[in-house]
């Protein structure tokens, strides 16, 4: 499509006519076309409701006689926001998924408007639009909300010629817009729902699994401060020791599942010597090495590593470097401004035969955490002499 001659210099007050949809009296109401429109959104919202949307843009066009139609839904982030145009159809089609700026463009002022829009010809203010050769005759714009407040996005739909559109099709596609937000909520309501449910499988299986490993570590412990102690009263005070620093470090993973909890971040060294002193065979410590630079982790970020480390260490201690009396870990970091790069390495423990042939759930929640939730990527090296695990993190990551 060509942009007409641009002569004059045009005003945004000059492209917005929707006072002219009251004068434009409407062409007779086909209410039977309405309610099949209506019903076959609700058929495909109860057995397909991922057609919802594109099927509403093409029921738009049918009703409204446009020659290209599309959504632009509101992406919020980052602020103040843009518009992706989706589920195109027409002479616009080839412009499907293309952004457009929230605070400059009809879209905005529908959203701002909160109602239906007319515009004439809003090439000639908005130069995204006649820098991409379009040529707009008039575009109907109607606001989507998912209730009353939460703006999904609008629906727009381009005539073929000026003076197309009347207060009949803003009517229609008003109503039929109502019932897509609702449609969408619906939507939306019933995917957090699987989400959830999801979600509390997962804790059940991780708790399940922390049950059994807080068992396994409490008796190696007792064994360890057993042999360690010459009297009772002195067993049971290195045993109480250890069992508190167990207590603290896993009330740091347990953060992770707590969506109320309010934790501020903590300083990686600090929070891999609180994870690993209860592992330890001595309480000085001396079968771990943390070490690196000062790494500040936000509380997201803070919960993810902790369970982590937590899982290594358990590890390490039922299987691994520190089920032996001269076993080591050796937790060690550098950054270079853009990743955190993290290396776990053991030795001195148990000949390691090789990778295990499968993966235990602790392994899975780990690689899940690292890579799904922290985007970074997480790598196992199942030397002879002890397991080296690397990790690389994005550091924009970690500050949350």
């Amino acid at each position: 499509m060509n942009v007409a001659p641009n002569p004059e210099k045009w005003s945004i007050a000059d492209v917005y006519i929707t006072d002219e949809l009251a004068k434009r009296p409407p062409k007779k109401a086909d209410y039977l076309q309405e309610k099949l429109a209506l019903q076959d959104l609700a058929a495909r919202m109860a057995d397909q409701p991922e057609d919802v949307l594109p099927r509403f843009v093409d029921l738009a066009m049918e009703i409204t006689g446009g020659v290209s139609a599309g959504l632009s839904l509101f992406e919020p982030n980052p602020n103040p926001g843009v518009f992706r145009w989706r589920y195109l159809r027409g002479v616009l089609a080839p412009f499907e998924n293309v952004t457009t700026p929230r605070d400059f463009s009809p879209c905005g002022i529908t959203l701002d408007n909160n109602g239906p829009v007319l515009s004439l010809h809003p090439e000639r203010v908005y130069n995204w639009i006649s820098d991409a050769n379009i040529v707009v005759p008039e575009v109907l714009l109607v606001p989507l909300y998912l209730g009353s407040k939460e703006p999904l996005g609008t629906l727009w739909i381009v005539s073929p010629t000026e003076g197309h559109f009347d207060s009949g099709h803003a009517r229609v596609m008003t109503e039929l817009a109502s019932f897509v937000g609702i449609a969408v909520r619906m939507l939306q309501s019933e995917q957090r729902m699987k989400h959830a449910l999801e979600q509390q499988e997962t804790l059940t299986k991780e708790m399940s699994h922390r049950v059994k490993n807080l068992f396994a570590i409490t008796l190696g412990m007792v064994r360890i401060s057993e042999r360690a102690s010459s009297t009772p009263a002195e067993m049971s005070q290195i045993l109480t020791g250890r069992l508190t620093a167990l207590a603290e470090a896993n009330a740091l993973v347990r953060r992770s599942f707590d969506e109320n909890a309010k934790v501020e971040g903590a300083d990686l060294g600090e929070l891999s010597r609180k994870i690993l002193l209860p592992h330890a065979r001595h309480d000085d410590g001396t079968h771990f090495i943390a070490k690196g630079p000062v790494v500040w982790l936000g509380e997201r970020a803070a919960n993810g590593v902790a369970l982590v480390l937590h899982e290594l260490a358990t590890n390490a201690a039922k299987y691994g470097a520190l089920q032996s009396a001269d076993g080591l870990v050796e937790l060690s970091w550098t950054s270079d401004g853009q990743h955190l790069n993290a290396t776990w390495c053991e030795s001195g423990g148990p000949t390691v035969e090789g990778e295990p042939a499968s993966t235990g759930f602790g392994t899975r929640l780990s690689k899940d955490t690292i890579v799904r939730q922290l985007g970074g990527t997480l790598n196992y090296d199942w030397r002879t002499d002890g397991l080296v695990v690397r990790m690389a993190l994005p550091m924009e990551n970690l500050a949350k």
